[in-house]
């Protein structure tokens, strides 16, 4: 898998992504673009492509870490209890504070999102039996359990069908001034490459990075918090994206080996790619209408994470 052919395929992808939606842009239209075209473009399309690669590098790249950090590459922040953690958090924020700005919620959902991680992560001390398949079921089950509280409060106060229709991966609405929240992304990924052989140690386990010089305690709670931001991030501007941070990774290191450092592009590319992909065909399968972006990562994701399950032991995943 070479970078470069995933780099023309995000090209390529991109500019499709732009001049494909309802209202009609052509390549040689932009030697002669209407007011109103410019406008699609500015607000709409462009915005989108953005947050797009964005969001599939960024959740790609959090996957990556955090399956370094427990040693399972099952681990995601979806089978990890971060997403649905952070989704408490944002329930919290409209709780308790209504009025607050998406800057002030995505902190909250931060917070729930880094505790909850942390959690998760404690829990795995604790486990002796470290099957691959094991150790996800303990978070998923971790998540349902936190999704629960989510579930009653949000009944209890009448949320659920604006928390969950909030929450749902959706493209559609992305636009000008609806999705800069997720620039934040950019250096906390940049931060990550700095600290990739860190990680990379850290996933050998305490006693290794110890004897290496290794802060380990250190290492692992910056992953973790890098982890919770992006996720936290990407659910209060995009919703939620399944399987995108179980699957990526694993294709990588499936073909790449484990070395953290070097995967970090091909990490980051092929989630915008995947991402690219599964928005275009949300697009075009009922168009004009269109299918969310959570829907269809969901349907490929799944069928793709079954793969992965039928074949560990061919990958010794």
């Amino acid at each position: 898998m070479k970078l470069r052919y995933l780099l023309i395929a995000l090209v390529v992808l991109s500019i499709a992504s732009v001049f494909i939606g309802v209202k009609n842009i052509s390549p040689a239209d932009l030697f002669r673009l209407h007011e109103d075209q410019i406008q699609v473009l500015l607000i709409s399309r462009l915005p989108r492509l953005a947050s797009i690669l964005i969001a599939g590098a960024s959740m790609g790249i959090a996957g990556l870490i955090m399956q370094q950090l427990s040693r399972n590459k099952f681990v995601s922040p979806t089978t990890g209890g971060t997403d649905d953690s952070a989704r408490l958090g944002i329930l919290v924020a409209l709780l308790l504070f209504p009025a607050a700005t998406s800057l002030q919620k995505m902190l909250v959902a931060f917070v729930f999102a880094l505790a909850g991680t942390y959690i998760f992560m404690k829990i795995l001390d604790k486990v002796k039996y470290k099957d691959a398949i094991f150790i996800p079921l303990v978070g998923i089950m971790f998540g349902g359990i936190v999704a629960s509280f989510t579930t009653f409060f949000a009944y209890k106060y009448d949320l659920i069908q604006s928390l969950s229709t909030w929450l749902q991966g959706n493209f559609a609405l992305t636009m000008k001034g609806r999705y800069e929240l997720l620039y934040i992304s950019i250096p906390v990924v940049l931060l990550a490459y700095l600290y990739a052989n860190k990680f990379t140690i850290a996933g050998m386990g305490e006693q290794f990075a110890v004897n290496l010089g290794l802060n380990y305690n250190k290492v692992v709670n910056l992953g973790l918090i890098i982890v919770a931001l992006v996720s936290s991030v990407v659910m209060l501007t995009v919703g939620t994206i399944p399987f995108l941070g179980l699957i990526i990774p694993n294709i990588v290191t499936m073909y790449r080996g484990d070395h953290l450092q070097k995967n970090l592009p091909h990490t980051a590319v092929l989630g915008a790619v995947f991402v690219l992909i599964c928005d275009i065909l949300g697009r075009v399968v009922i168009y004009p209408y269109e299918i969310p972006i959570g829907l269809t990562v969901g349907v490929i994701g799944s069928a793709i994470f079954l793969y992965l399950l039928m074949r560990r032991r061919a990958y010794d995943i």
